[in-house]
């Protein structure tokens, strides 16, 4: 694979970045119970030096730096940082940095690497997580979290599967292509991180329920920003849009309680160390 990443540059810095600034405080609600999870793991010390690669809108850039971390948020989404830049006035103890992890030019002298489903998008991951090593002084940590398969996450899968037979047949893509879903393989992940120049390698399994939205109607606009019915609405006309809506709405449904739309959800910690 090639470390390039300018498709995701691309993809980041354009509708899909904007989209993602327009949906930050509900992805920050919906997704508090997995980001306490991580920061807790991470456990960043007061006066440490921190990297949160993938940091997007700043939410886990600013709760390590609550925790007394000094941090260095860095994406490749201009829109994004943008975003986090407005959350942090004054907060001198975070910075933002618009940069490619992979290739970015570290120097070695963080003790903690931090990610919430920053690093699954990289060409090369071996080669980028390699690049990331070098950020971190003798002993210094990494902890990230990433999402396990689709089918263990039905947050976003219920809307998946009933979309699913309305959208044009396509080839199943590479399970591994950058994505999401990219590190869903534990075995795969666990030497891929191995590979890269990491010890003591560990994989946790953290679920969660996640509250998706208020009503029917909030899940179906979050789910056309964010989700599976953004397909739809992009790809799909007249009656075939209107009974995929459908679709989802019935399968949706199926989960409304007086407490709105929770949903389950599967991610691996991965923890380890620089060698």
């Amino acid at each position: 694979m090639q470390q390039n990443n300018d498709e995701q540059i691309e993809y980041w810095n354009g509708k899909a970045g904007q989209t993602w600034v327009n949906a930050q405080e509900r992805m920050d609600l919906m997704l508090a119970p997995l980001s306490t999870s991580a920061i807790d793991t991470a456990d960043p010390k007061p006066g440490e030096r921190a990297i949160d690669i993938g940091c997007g809108c700043g939410a886990t850039t600013l709760a390590l730096a609550e925790r007394g971390a000094s941090v260095r948020g860095l994406d490749i989404s201009a829109p994004m940082l943008a975003r986090a830049r407005e959350r942090t006035t004054g907060e001198s103890v975070v910075d933002f940095v618009q940069a490619d992890a992979a290739t970015h030019p570290f120097s070695p002298d963080h003790q903690l690497l931090f990610s919430r489903f920053g690093v699954m998008f990289f060409a090369d991951p071996i080669a980028a997580f390699a690049n990331l090593s070098t950020a971190l002084e003798s002993g210094g940590r990494m902890v990230f979290m990433c999402w396990q398969a689709p089918a263990v996450n039905p947050w976003i899968s219920i809307a998946g599967r009933a979309v699913q037979p309305y959208l044009p047949e396509i080839k199943p893509a590479d399970p591994r292509a950058p994505g999401p879903f990219a590190f869903a393989d534990p075995e795969y992940l666990e030497d891929l991180i191995s590979r890269s120049g990491f010890s003591d390698v560990r994989l946790e399994s953290v679920t969660a329920t996640l509250h998706l939205a208020d009503d029917l109607d909030a899940a179906m606009r979050f789910q056309g920003e964010i989700g599976p019915i953004a397909r739809v609405l992009a790809e799909l006309e007249g009656t075939n849009r209107e009974q995929a809506l459908a679709a989802v709405r019935e399968a949706l449904s199926d989960h409304l309680s007086a407490d709105g739309i929770e949903l389950g959800a599967a991610t691996w910690m991965v923890s380890a160390n620089k060698e």
